[in-house]
């Protein structure tokens, strides 16, 4: 199945020359699929819809309520004074990130 080729048309494709009358063995080899991808394409049924994966937790997703509030409060904070990458960690000790 080349790249360009989705699967709704490599089904369709492996149907069609069936039609022709190529034997499994060769809708296998003509199309680089596997005999099961051939029998799901021959039984009629469609393609599985790709799955999404799951989005894996950030070792930050819970600091990250804090880190955004004490970058909001920055805004109003001259330039020199802000919080650094350093810095963010530093007031939070009694909660201290398991990354430091």
């Amino acid at each position: 199945m080349g790249n360009s080729q989705s699967k709704v048309e490599l089904y369709t494709e492996i149907r069609k020359d069936h039609l022709l009358g190529m034997s499994m063995r060769s809708l296998q080899q003509v199309h680089n699929v596997t005999w099961r991808t051939v029998r799901r394409a021959l039984d009629g049924k469609w393609p599985e819809p790709r799955k999404k994966p799951r989005r894996k937790e950030s070792r930050l997703d819970p600091y990250k309520t804090l880190i955004d509030a004490m970058l909001k409060a920055d805004l109003d904070v001259p330039p020199k004074q802000r919080h650094t990458a350093q810095r963010i960690p530093d007031p939070t000790y009694g909660t201290r990130p398991p990354w430091s």
